[in-house]
């Protein structure tokens, strides 16, 4: 795989907001804005605990999920990871890259049109592809830049999903061992989640083990 540095980004702000959680969880996220970025989105880096402590920051590049993340629409495991996330980076160090990119890239309204088809029995990838839209939209050319600019070249990734690592690694930035997140199963997102290990050609699995249905 080529390697296609991008250029680097340049920090805009950074301050430091108190995060709370539902369950009490609480911590406090140095947050960081970017200039430069390839896409002109808005990108947030959250520093938590001391990111410098290792060679090797902690790192989650957690998509932005409205539904998810703020709602907690059990249809996905987003809100549920990035909670874990969270609290495993801050006791480690390292960054939660924040990633505008709705429903795998495909924005909001597509991701709610995409739940309608799956209401009709479709998978997950199936629906993207009956909408004419790609299984994964995702480039992390963005995230690649600010790891470099907040001075963190080689990290270790937590994730389940392969394509984040091989992305990053042809970005310029070293993944030295990719971190499994855990399996947040719950009935109404299983099929998903089923979807999501199964995987496509295109996506090569998520390498989640659903042991079964009640997991």
């Amino acid at each position: 795989m080529t390697s296609r540095t991008p250029q680097p980004a340049r920090i805009r702000t950074r301050v430091t907001v108190p995060l709370r959680f539902g369950d009490g969880y609480r911590v406090d996220a140095d947050v960081v804005t970017f200039h430069d970025l390839a896409d002109g989105a808005e990108h947030l880096a959250l520093g938590l605990g001391d990111p410098g402590a290792s060679t090797t920051p902690l790192v989650r590049l957690h998509s932005e999920c409205l539904t998810g993340d703020v709602f907690g629409s059990a249809r996905c495991d987003c809100g549920p990871q990035l909670r874990e996330a969270v609290e495993r980076i801050a006791e480690r160090g390292g960054y939660l890259l924040y990633l505008r990119q709705e429903g795998r890239g495909i924005g909001l309204y597509n991701k709610l049109d995409a739940y309608a088809l799956q209401d009709r029995g479709l998978d997950t990838y199936a629906a993207n592809a009956a909408l004419g839209l790609p299984e994964d939209g995702r480039d992390y050319t963005a995230a690649a830049q600010m790891l470099q600019t907040l001075g963190a070249p080689r990290i270790d990734l937590l994730s389940n999903n392969p394509d984040k690592a091989g992305q990053l690694a042809a970005l310029g930035i070293t993944v030295a061992e990719r971190v499994p997140t855990g399996v947040h199963a719950s009935p109404s997102n299983l099929r998903y989640l089923r979807t999501k290990a199964t995987g496509t050609p295109l996506t090569l699995g998520h390498g989640l083990e659903l042991l079964s249905e009640g997991a």
